[in-house]
């Protein structure tokens, strides 16, 4: 399940690919460190995304769920590289919001998120800085968290039903957080080949049929096979992508 994804988190890696994406999936250990602190607080993100929809549903004991799991497997992985992007700690806020929605406090719940938000925020702008060419980056961080969903899907899905809900939400998490990372480099990607973000969007809806709804459906809307293979295509394009020297930011 998403363990193994936090426990993978733990080794950095080399250099940054030029300003492509390779069609195969990195293993953390092989990903440039940019890239893997990128992916650390992508995985945050999807899930406290996660977790807000089961708030907003009032599904608390869900929710409550997905805010542990940067504490318990993200969070103690990137601690000490806070310092180097210039990122505040903020232990504090995700176990705040925790404890928040622990106790289903609608009232403190905004002010608590919004805490963590705003960590997650200053972290993705200290990393784009760092870029010299922030879509390209982005698009390759977006690639690298939608790859880790099939291994969750495949653990959701038994015997043709979804047998692991938690695994199903933590896939659908990471695949809606990488579309809405891609889309934030839609003007870009799309003056640099509009067919092939035309694509990768087609894929995308394709892929989003397997996660209509946050609660998992008791049987797959798409086989694993057919989940991999639409993430297999986004990554292949993306990858064929060639960006200029230095994209607009």
């Amino acid at each position: 399940m998403c363990g193994r994804i936090g426990r993978a988190l733990i080794v950095a890696g080399a250099v940054l690919l030029a300003f492509s994406i390779g069609p195969r999936a990195q293993t953390p250990d092989a990903m440039p460190p940019d890239v893997l602190f990128g992916r650390s607080i992508a995985i945050i993100r999807a899930h406290v995304g996660t977790g807000d929809e089961l708030v907003q549903r009032r599904d608390w004991n869900v929710a409550h769920r997905h805010f542990m799991f940067p504490l318990e497997e993200v969070y103690g992985v990137i601690r000490g590289n806070l310092r180097t992007y210039k990122t505040p700690p903020f232990d504090g806020a995700l176990k705040s919001l925790a404890r928040i929605v622990k106790a289903h406090n609608a009232r403190q719940y905004p002010k608590a998120l919004q805490a963590v938000e705003s960590a997650l925020g200053a972290a993705d702008a200290s990393l784009e800085a760092r870029q010299a060419n922030q879509p390209a980056f982005v698009v390759q961080v977006a690639v690298a968290i939608l790859q880790a969903a099939p291994d969750e899907y495949d653990d959701a899905v038994v015997d043709g039903r979804i047998a692991r809900p938690i695994s199903y939400q933590v896939a659908r998490g990471y695949a809606l957080q990488a579309e809405r990372m891609i889309e934030r480099a839609a003007p870009v990607l799309t003056e640099l080949n509009s067919d092939a973000f035309t694509e990768i969007r087609e894929n995308f809806a394709q892929l989003k049929q397997a996660f209509a709804s946050v609660n998992a459906p008791k049987q797959p809307v798409l086989d694993v096979a057919a989940v991999s293979d639409r993430i297999d295509k986004i990554a292949a394009v993306a990858a064929g992508l060639r960006y200029p020297e230095r994209a607009p930011h």
